[in-house]
């Protein structure tokens, strides 16, 4: 189907017929032929003649120029979207908050189309956006706008990471006025205020679009707190069919460190996937996130409350017997939330450890103390637990100094009664924990009395006397708990507290501080609603820490990371947002995203009228005699101009090649490698230029597989470990080379010439002929400079020719071998700066370097004359000889 943006201007086809007459009445001017023999232009007699018409199949072209540009000037839409229901200004709602992320290059699009429509038919409108502004501002009605205004503001939307208020939109729209037709694009899921909404818009005549359910947003729960493995919880809006789905741990840096695949059941809205990992890739987990699906209800961002952090329990520090020993219970206490590790002190502290839990042990002896020490100086958390051992003495790694025996509370000798708890001090990192209330103390060690008691309390009883102490020591912590571990001195290792006071204690440990409790953390990174982190809003606040968990998404709290590093706390959206659920609508028209997405033709037309119109320009200069076609004499000098300028794979064109001095390069698939023979070879192409009578001179990078090297003198080859052996082709090409008259620089690049087996093998097949070391006075040495040796980044080494070379190459041997890695002594930046050292001979030696190319370059092109006798005289002059 095609529509038109302006379908008056179609009316302007009725004047083709006028056209027609016209370009019938007005011909092509008259082919001009001069002629120079002036005598018999005298007997022809003047006449000027014209076509009598214009030829039909011009004036067809023109007719068509003239209809593709009315049509194109009517503004052509395939696929138009069908005008919005009203006459007045159009309401366009859209639904930009959280659950729109997934959907929302559909959403654009369709607002975009209904804004089109709306201006075909010249309506203005008005935009209404049912999620809070960034700044907290509440939804409300903006317009009329023209439709430029309006394609603009809607070009600039970008979805929020919270949920639309909708009860609020439908509050603004009461008051509004004017308006003919509404058109509703929403996310497709239900939340407070739709039905409202809805019959607001219900009035106005309202179309909904809804996107495919199956498609729709999903969220995304955190983990359980304290679970042994992460459970993402997916929630869907759509419980129809089963629908698979994967979950992705990813690291701070954006590593995936996992994938957890599950599926929908039909009849299901909730899917649950599980992590089996490592503890040490658990703990690196920073975020959980719906594979393919970039929102922020998707999206769970982890701190430090879903990190499992390894513990270690030193074993037979207490009684063997099962139920009376401490290890049970501390194990028992701690697995649901820790890897917990048992074993001997020694085998313990060589282990990655967060905690290291030291049931009653008495006093520790001089390697003990030492090893313990050092563990804690270096950030670990050592929890201890007191016993009739620490009773009769401490040592020097305790939080606080202790006094001598312990202190009985009840029994049949004494007087008082097990202790309760005190409530944990606002400071503790036992903050907001409930004590049960049978929850007793019957046996303690005490603290002396000092000055920082008081800060290195984290628990008490109920008569203000410490039960549980901490103190820092080097990057480390020693934690103290005043009683035992197991149920000998009280029912604490029976009761649910227990559990909580490790987990907390296990939270503190590998550096990471106390919990806030209720002190304020300010926003670090937010979440946008593409799941992106991203510098808060000016608008955000700083929550309590306490409130985090509760606390839903909005634009004062976004989702995201809040307080310092130390300290952080993740708020999350899909924490205490409501589940997804299928929007209801009354009494509006519902359709989908999938009927959007109109076609504008007219760029089309007008393209191809253009192109006609260049047509017509050509067809009037043949006609006019202004432009004459010759075809080539031949088909032969037609490919031959083809091959002109079709120029193969290589990097220049045939003609430039031929026309001057190119060097050439193998290139080994190794980049630096690679990059410095191209950066050698171009300096020392530059250095002939300069210093010989060569004019022009390039070089040229050339692949042996397919790359043409008749154009070359020189080609030059350095070695690499990863060389293959060449194919049957690229051997006759450098055989073919050499045949040629062409030399090969073998490069090995060692400093020592020593071919490696790679090269030996890229070798095989090649004709290369005995090689001899070069004599002192071979022509290499003074075919332009008188040179004492041949060097390169490195000092000389051996340089091997052809010790055959024969009147069929004028005696210039076919391959020159050596390792002083000359195109690295070469090699010059843009700027013209040495790129590499040269060693020992530092500047000079690389001038050396580059005289031997110089040297080689001209050895190879003007061959062997150097050795005639008759330059015998003039080599001995220069010599001093």
């Amino acid at each position: 189907m095609i529509g038109f943006a302006t379908p008056w201007v179609l009316a302007a086809l009725l004047s083709l017929p006028l056209l027609w007459w016209l370009l019938r009445a007005t011909p092509p001017a008259p082919r001009r032929v001069d002629f120079p023999a002036l005598r018999l232009l005298r007997l022809i007699p003047k006449r000027e003649e014209t076509p009598v018409r214009t030829p039909w199949w011009l004036l067809l072209l023109r007719l068509a120029i003239a209809a593709l540009a009315i049509v194109a000037l009517a503004g052509p839409v395939l696929n138009p979207t069908p005008p919005a229901p009203g006459n007045g200004p159009l309401l366009l709602v859209v639904d930009d908050g959280w659950a729109s992320a997934h959907t929302w290059d559909a959403i654009k699009q369709a607002a975009g189309d209904a804004i089109d429509s709306a201006s075909r038919a010249g309506r203005p409108v008005i935009l209404l956006t049912t999620a809070p502004g960034n700044d907290g501002a509440a939804p409300r009605v903006a317009g009329p706008l023209p439709a430029g205004e309006a394609r603009a503001r809607v070009d600039a939307m970008a979805p929020k990471p919270w949920a639309v208020d909708r009860a609020t939109a439908a509050k603004a729209l009461e008051t509004a006025r004017d308006i003919g037709g509404a058109v509703w694009l929403s996310d497709g899921l239900t939340s407070d205020g739709s039905d409202a909404l809805s019959e607001q818009l219900a009035k106005r005549s309202a179309i909904v679009r809804v996107p495919d359910m199956r498609n729709a947003s999903r969220l995304l729960r955190p983990p359980p707190i304290g679970d042994a493995k992460l459970a993402a919880h997916v929630l869907r809006a759509s419980s129809d069919g089963e629908t698979p789905v994967t979950v992705r741990a990813l690291a701070a840096d954006g590593r995936i460190l996992g994938r957890a695949t599950t599926k929908f059941e039909n009849g299901a809205r909730e899917a649950v996937a599980t992590f089996d990992m490592p503890i040490e890739r658990r703990n690196e987990t920073a975020r959980l996130e719906v594979e393919g699906e970039n929102s922020a209800g998707a999206t769970v961002l982890l701190d430090e409350q879903w990190r499992r952090r390894p513990v270690g329990i030193v074993r037979g520090a207490s009684s063997e017997q099962r139920l009376l020993s401490d290890v049970y219970y501390l194990e028992r206490a701690l697995a649901p939330f820790a890897e917990v590790r048992v074993g001997d002190l020694g085998e313990l502290v060589q282990r990655e450890l967060a905690v290291l839990v030291l049931p009653d042990s008495g006093a520790l002896d001089g390697n003990e103390l030492t090893t313990l020490t050092r563990w804690v100086e270096q950030g670990g958390l050592l929890l201890r637990f007191a016993g009739p051992k620490l009773a009769q003495g401490g040592d020097a790694l305790l939080p606080v100094r202790l006094r001598a025996g312990d202190r009985a509370l009840g029994g049949s000798l004494s007087w008082s009664e097990p202790m309760k708890l005190a409530p944990f001090p606002e400071t503790s990192p036992f903050a907001g924990l409930s004590i049960p209330g049978d929850v007793a103390i019957s046996r303690q060690v005490l603290a002396e009395p000092a000055v920082d008691l008081a800060e290195k309390s984290w628990a008490r009883l109920a008569d203000g006397t410490p039960l549980v102490t901490a103190a820092s020591r080097g990057n480390g912590r020693v934690v103290l708990v005043h009683t035992s571990a197991g149920p000998e001195w009280s029912n604490l290792a029976l009761s649910g507290l227990y559990v909580d006071l490790l987990r907390r204690i296990v939270a503190v440990s590998a550096g990471v501080a106390a919990s806030p409790g209720t002190q304020l953390l300010a926003p670090r990174r937010a979440l946008d609603a593409f799941a992106r982190l991203v510098e808060p809003d000016a608008a955000a606040v700083p929550i309590s820490a306490s409130a985090v968990a509760l606390a839903r998404a909005e634009p004062r709290h976004p989702p995201g990371l809040y307080g310092p590093e130390e300290q952080t706390r993740a708020l999350n959206l899909g924490s205490n947002e409501p589940a997804p659920a299928p929007l209801e609508t009354v009494g509006v028209t519902r359709a989908g995203y999938e009927t959007t997405g109109e076609t504008r033709l007219a760029g089309a037309f007008f393209s191809t009228a253009l192109g006609l119109l260049v047509i017509d320009a050509l067809v009037a200069l043949v006609l006019g005699g202004l432009l004459t076609l010759r075809r080539p004499r031949s088909a032969v000098a037609a490919l031959a101009l083809l091959f002109a300028f079709s120029a193969h794979a290589q990097e220049k064109p045939a003609a430039e090649l031929a026309s001057k001095t190119v060097l050439a390069w193998v290139r080994t698939g190794d980049p630096t490698v690679d990059r410095t023979s191209k950066a050698g070879l171009s300096a020392l192409a530059r250095t002939l230029m300069q210093r010989t009578a060569i004019d022009e001179a390039d070089a040229v990078g050339i692949d042996l597989e397919r790359d043409e090297l008749a154009f070359h003198p020189i080609l030059y080859w350095p070695s690499t470990a990863g060389q293959k052996p060449l194919s049957e082709a690229a051997r006759q090409r450098v055989n073919g080379f050499l045949r040629g008259g062409g030399l090969l620089l073998i490069d090995t690049r060692d400093g020592a010439a020593s071919p490696s087996p790679a090269l030996r093998a890229a070798l095989q097949g090649v004709d290369i002929p005995p090689l001899v070391q070069a004599p002192p006075d071979h022509v290499l040495s003074k075919s332009f400079y008188l040179l004492n040796g041949f060097p390169g980044r490195y000092e000389s080494g051996p340089l091997w020719v052809d010790g055959s070379a024969n009147d069929k190459t004028d005696g210039v041997s076919s391959v020159v071998l050596g390792g002083a890695d000359w195109a690295a002594a070469w090699a010059e930046d843009e700027a013209g700066r040495p790129m590499f050292a040269v060693s020992p001979g530092g500047g000079r030696q690389r001038e050396q370097a580059s005289r031997f190319g110089v040297n080689l370059v001209m050895y190879a092109l003007t061959g062997n004359y150097k050795a005639d006798q008759v330059h015998v005289p003039f080599i001995l002059q220069r010599l001093g000889q």
